[in-house]
């Protein structure tokens, strides 16, 4: 049954343009909401419109200043609460703090967690997000969660080039998973890079597990934080004798540091991303790939009580 409740959709200011684009899909107009600054730094925010009684639905990601986007976030959340919104729901395309989902080392905390709990208790009754680093991470939180896929955006983008003799590869084993549904998506095999990470942001690639000699390689991973991974990875695919082009796909272009300047030298023939984040600085051979349809379609199915499989597939 479609739902009466009327439709907001109001942005932060992590991402206007992606909310913006949304709307447009959604044919309903970008709701303005009210964000300044206080003078000592503290975080003002409020709807400018009533929501009472409306499905409001909040576009937030989470950029390089990611602290600053969440607590914009979590004040929003409480202005609509307070508000009387019936039903709150965020858009946050990139889930910040999502690979701190566990405990690897002694006295670690769960931040992903931590950042589940903070959102629920801020007021949202439901999260869309897009490749969270680990699917188990839905489980921290106490409502719904749409996780998005994007293998079906990039598979289309691929499928359009044609490319002969390819070969997908994970650049850690963690992401095998999600690279072999990428694959099967494109008819390419496999093939697996194995890493080990001596620290934070670090990573040292050991050897490549899979047939890559003479092939068309596409490096496909989740994120792209400072590319150091991905980096090291075109160096040892070189190595391992694919002498044809390499291409980088991940959903967020995090693009840390020195991650901009690394890609430059890595030699990819496309980097391909999506909009989930503002990407700053552009580079030749950036590709970026829109994910506001997708996000859009999601939210009318939810809206209108409809099957959000049938959006994906």
């Amino acid at each position: 049954m479609v739902r009466n409740l009327p439709l907001k959709i109001f942005s932060g200011s992590s991402h206007p343009e992606l909310a913006k684009e949304i709307a447009k899909y959604l044919k309903v107009p970008l709701n303005e909401m009210e964000i300044s600054r206080f003078a000592c730094g503290e975080i003002y925010a409020k709807p400018k419109d009533t929501v009472r009684g409306c499905d409001v639905f909040v576009v937030q990601t989470a950029t390089a200043n990611v602290n600053e986007d969440l607590m914009e976030l979590f004040i929003i959340l409480d202005s609509l609460k307070r508000s009387f919104a019936e039903r709150i729901h965020v858009i946050m395309p990139h889930y910040g703090y999502a690979r701190q989902d566990r405990v690897a080392t002694p006295r670690e905390p769960i931040s992903a967690k931590l950042m589940a709990d903070l959102i629920s208790t801020a007021g949202a009754d439901h999260l869309i997000t897009m490749k969270l680093h680990s699917d188990q991470g839905q489980g921290f939180f106490n409502f719904s969660v749409d996780n998005l896929n994007t293998n079906k955006l990039f598979a289309d983008y691929f499928k359009k080039k044609k490319l002969k003799d390819v070969v997908v590869v994970s650049p850690d084993a963690g992401g095998a998973k999600d690279a072999k549904k990428f694959a099967d998506l494109i008819g390419a095999n496999l093939a697996i890079i194995h890493k080990s990470r001596p620290a934070h942001n670090k990573s040292e690639v050991t050897h490549v597990v899979g047939e890559v000699e003479g092939k068309h390689c596409i490096l496909y991973d989740d994120m792209v934080d400072t590319a150091g991974s991905v980096s090291a990875g075109v160096d040892a695919l070189r190595a391992m004798g694919a002498n044809k082009d390499i291409y980088l796909a991940a959903t967020h272009a995090v693009f840390s540091g020195p991650a901009v300047e690394r890609l430059e030298k890595a030699g990819f023939k496309e980097v391909v991303v999506t909009n989930s984040i503002p990407v700053v600085k552009k580079f030749k051979g950036l590709k970026m790939l829109s994910v506001a349809k997708l996000l859009a379609d999601t939210s009318r199915s939810v809206h209108e009580a409809k099957s959000v499989t049938k959006v994906i597939n």
